[in-house]
């Protein structure tokens, strides 16, 4: 794991922490640093500042997009909802604030990690109660099946593909409806309440698609 900061506090803070928990960290403190040491440690995650010295946060995920899927997190001291929709829509895989608990990073850690697993799985995925077979195209929440219409099935088809990960609403319309829609931000909000009244026990407090304020959707994968 590479941890990508100019402080030097936190980067400790990261390393201590981390190995710990049985990560083996790896530092750099800007962002040519970084895509060195991507190269040569090639490292599982990145967790990545947006305010380094030299190249930003975004601009080091979207050189990194170029060439390689490693995930990355981005840690900033930024709330802005801007700055988390362009980090996302560059190629980031998640977005914690600072100051953030280490339980939630590890968390998030922990749902990237599993995204990213061994690959050639059957096409079934299970959340909680709710399992989703990809192949057949059907739909259970316990041992209830659950009928979707094309639209709610695409969506949650997404959600699934990047489970754990926050996809965003221009991201989400671009690839059910199209980047014609790309804006249609209500659009995609009213499909998104249908499929939560279905899926979810309590459609108010949902316990898979959980709202990211003013950037997207994720569905998380430990509710």
């Amino acid at each position: 794991m590479l941890v990508v900061d100019d402080e030097p506090a936190i980067r400790h803070f990261l390393r201590t922490s981390l190995d710990a928990h049985g990560y083996r960290v790896f530092e750099a403190t800007g962002g040519e640093d970084a895509l060195q040491a991507v190269q040569h440690h090639r490292p599982d995650l990145l967790i990545l500042d947006l305010g380094l010295p030299d190249l930003s946060g975004t601009e080091v995920t979207r050189r990194l997009r170029r060439h390689t899927t490693v995930p990355i997190i981005i840690l900033s001291v930024c709330d802005q909802e801007a700055e988390k929709v362009t980090a996302l829509d560059a190629g980031a895989d998640d977005y914690l604030t600072k100051p953030f608990s280490l339980g939630e990073l590890l968390a998030r850690l922990r749902a990237t990690l599993r995204r990213i697993g061994p690959s050639g799985a059957e096409p079934l995925f299970t959340t909680g109660e709710l399992t989703v077979d990809l192949a057949k195209r059907f739909v259970r929440v316990g041992s209830q099946e659950i009928l979707l219409t094309p639209t709610e099935y695409d969506l949650l088809k997404a959600l699934v593909a990047q489970a754990g990960k926050v996809l965003t609403h221009r991201h989400l319309l671009r690839l059910v409806w199209g980047p014609a829609y790309e804006e249609d931000i209500h659009l995609l909000r009213v499909h998104m309440s249908n499929l939560r009244r279905k899926l979810e026990p309590d459609a108010v407090r949902p316990r898979y698609i959980v709202t990211e304020a003013g950037v997207g959707y994720r569905l998380k994968t430990n509710p």
